[in-house]
């Protein structure tokens, strides 16, 4: 098995991906013949109804989870919650599933995005530059 260090999750409801803040994480990769990850948030207890209906329902969601470096691109998962727990002020948000594999065009959609925002081209060097460091959400999920 091998483990990463959780920075970002994002849940993908409606085709839009709803950020949530971590105060920790954790990705196990337990290297299976079924490509089976566990995974766990960390966050603040005021979500614990929206997981928790997550959990209820034992339907599978798509997450985007941004993995040991910030830079990185986020990975796709497709997980099921098993656990809600309170701890203090926070949750913890146990789930399982599969990492998904398919192709980043982040690089791609952030052109696309920056050409529809109308930008000079000295702007849109610059915005490409500057997104390609800071890896912003974009407003289109492709996966």
């Amino acid at each position: 098995m091998k483990s990463f260090k959780m920075l970002t999750i994002g849940v993908v409801e409606n085709e839009e991906i709803v950020d949530y803040p971590l105060q920790d994480g954790i990705c196990i990769n337990q290297e299976n013949s079924h490509r089976s990850w566990i995974l766990e948030a960390y966050t603040d207890r005021k979500f614990k109804e929206i997981f928790e209906k997550y959990e209820k329902s034992q339907e599978p969601i798509d997450v985007r989870v941004v993995i040991s470096y910030p830079e990185n691109e986020p990975a796709a998962f497709n997980v099921v919650v098993y656990a809600v727990k309170e701890i203090g002020e926070n949750i913890s948000v146990l789930m399982k599933g599969t990492l998904k594999r398919i192709r980043s065009q982040y690089a791609e959609q952030l052109l696309e995005q920056l050409l529809e925002e109308g930008l000079s081209d000295g702007e849109l060097l610059e915005g490409f530059k500057e997104g390609m460091k800071s890896r912003p959400r974009l407003k289109k999920d492709r996966t």
